[in-house]
């Protein structure tokens, strides 16, 4: 699941119409009588069902899978297992088959003709030299010494020293105003170094979504002898990544078409930085609830469906990878769609659904206002889980890429914990008897919408994308899939500061104040310094023009 606000609490109950026929009466009595039912004594198909569900997890959570990062060997591991099962289960592939592969921005990359030559001696990249990822671009520049007023030369000792102490210091904004200014100046490039023992922590940042300056900014960590000629070539270059989203279908020849999907991908060794583990020393993320319990959920209900006898909608199941990177997988999906999003009833998502609590019992349900008909299925009382109903259609996961194509959904999640992207997120803390009970819940849900013609599709309020320690929110909903620099609006709350500025969606947020929100983490900084009721700048672009509007937060 990709980190997100934390959803409100809420309460799902599963509602049989009095006017259902007597024969479909019985046969939603003989889904629901498992939520009566002890663990210990379930029936033969249950046990079945959830040893299927254990062997997937496992499968999905091993250590050979490295965590299933997005566009690597792990990832592979994982996709032919689910086209396997998925094939196994008798779903056909889409016209583009069982694979959709989908290509994304990985930020940039140190291009191999960059050179720093000091003398005669060639320093080693990332070892003894590196450029800022917002650095610009030069071809062989001629610098006499580390005096030559060509150039701006930065000790960063001072500046660190001053500031050791203080939180609020941002080192890479200061970096940024320094070169700029010699940008103006008229430097044709500007080198950083580090006199002192105080550690900097700087590194080339290939997520870092800055606009790149027209000038060569360039950290030297291996000391400069003085009087030594510097030659400089410096070629930064998009980095491409390629992620692959599974996909079966059950065609039943109907006008309409229900889409059930989970994402399989997790984060591998923690690489994208979007790890919570504290330790110095790699790791594998297995992502055993995130998301192998929704995966191994959405391979059991293929298998389901297809043997069941519910013909009055087409079935397509996802398995969605480059989720934990900021759904890419989905947004791909609904841009690419085997079938015509506008024939797609709705989405039902399950991310997280392996930590049901015995006790506590409580099972959240997301999108239950993206459709009146939803409340006719989901109350605030059930038999066995204690429901929390959210009714936003947007959230921290893929059921959001839908309904920003106005499609009702439903989003399923047990809560976060303690291994919440951490390696300790293993298949052994999975509560197998909960994940059948969720399985069997939704499958029941599916049995409902057999009896009802296409939902209607109704707006939600968004969520607040401010943090729970945030003074402020905008309220937008960013696109997570934007390769940037700035932050693409993709909704916007009604009554809220964005909204009263004149914020739209699809326009692109290039800072707020004087802080640069180069891409969602930086936007996310630059609330962190405002406070409620307190007047800003924001400038964005709109289409090709640049605007600055005013907000109040």
């Amino acid at each position: 699941m990709v980190p997100g606000p934390v959803d409100e609490s809420h309460r799902l109950y599963l509602c049989i119409m009095k006017n259902m026929t007597r024969h479909f009466i019985l046969s939603a009595i003989a889904s629901l009588s498992f939520f009566l039912t002890d663990a210990q004594n379930l029936n033969r198909a249950d046990k079945k069902l959830k040893k299927e569900l254990s062997a997937s997890v496992s499968y999905l959570a091993d250590d050979k899978l490295q965590g299933r990062r997005t566009g690597t060997e792990g990832e592979r591991l994982a996709y032919e297992f689910i086209m396997k099962k998925f094939k196994k289960a008798g779903l056909s592939a889409t016209s583009g088959g069982y694979l959709q592969p989908f290509e994304f921005s990985d930020g940039r990359e140190v291009a191999p003709n960059s050179r720093f030559i000091a003398g005669d001696i060639s320093y080693k990249l990332h070892e003894d030299y590196f450029p800022m990822a917002w650095s610009g671009s030069a071809n062989n520049l001629i610098f006499t010494s580390n005096a030559d007023a060509s150039a701006a030369w930065l000790n960063l000792a001072p500046t660190l020293e001053q500031h050791s102490n203080n939180p609020h210091f941002d080192l890479k904004e200061y970096l940024l105003a320094a070169a700029k200014t010699a940008e103006k100046e008229g430097k044709k490039a500007m080198f950083l170094y580090n006199s002192s023992t105080t550690d900097d922590q700087l590194r080339f940042e290939g997520s870092d979504k800055t606009a790149r300056l027209s000038i060569p900014v360039v950290y030297v960590k291996k000391q400069l002898p003085a009087e030594t000629p510097v030659s400089l070539t410096i070629d930064l270059a998009d980095k491409k990544r390629k992620g692959h989203n599974v996909v079966g279908m059950i065609n039943n020849g109907a006008a309409y078409t229900i889409v059930i999907g989970a994402h399989y991908d997790h984060l591998g060794f923690g690489e994208d930085r979007n790890s919570l583990y504290a330790g110095k020393d790699p790791q594998i993320h297995n992502g055993a609830d995130d998301n192998a319990s929704g995966t191994a959920a959405l391979i059991a209900l293929g298998k389901k469906l297809k043997k069941s006898g519910l013909k009055k909608y087409n079935y397509i199941f996802v398995a969605f990878s480059g989720e934990e990177l900021g759904l890419y997988g989905s947004k791909y999906f609904t841009e690419h769609s085997p079938v015509d999003m506008k024939q797609v009833n709705f989405m039902i998502n399950m991310d997280m659904i392996g930590r049901l609590n015995d006790t506590a019992r409580a099972l959240t349900v997301g999108g239950v206002g993206t459709s009146p008909a939803w409340k006719e299925v989901i109350s605030t009382n059930h038999d066995y889980f204690t429901l929390k109903i959210d009714s936003s259609g947007s959230g921290p996961s893929d059921h959001t890429s839908f309904y920003r194509k106005d499609l009702p959904v439903l989003f399923f999640f047990t809560g976060t914990h303690s291994d919440y992207h951490k390696p300790s997120d293993d298949a052994d803390k999975i509560n197998f008897d909960g994940q059948l009970r969720i399985v069997k819940y939704i499958y029941s849900i599916i049995e409902w919408a057999n009896t009802k013609d296409k939902l209607a599709f109704t707006k939600t309020k968004e969520p607040n994308m401010g943090r729970s320690s945030f003074k402020v929110s905008m309220g937008i909903m960013p696109d997570y899939t934007f390769s940037g620099p700035g932050v693409l609006v993709d909704g916007v709350s009604e009554g809220r500061p964005a909204q009263k500025a004149g914020v739209l969606a699809k326009d692109v947020i290039l800072q707020i104040g004087e802080h640069s929100t180069s891409d969602v983490q930086e936007y996310m900084k630059a609330l962190g310094k405002f406070n409620k009721g307190e007047a800003v700048k924001v400038k964005l672009k709109r289409g090709e023009q640049v605007l600055t509007l005013d907000l109040v937060f």
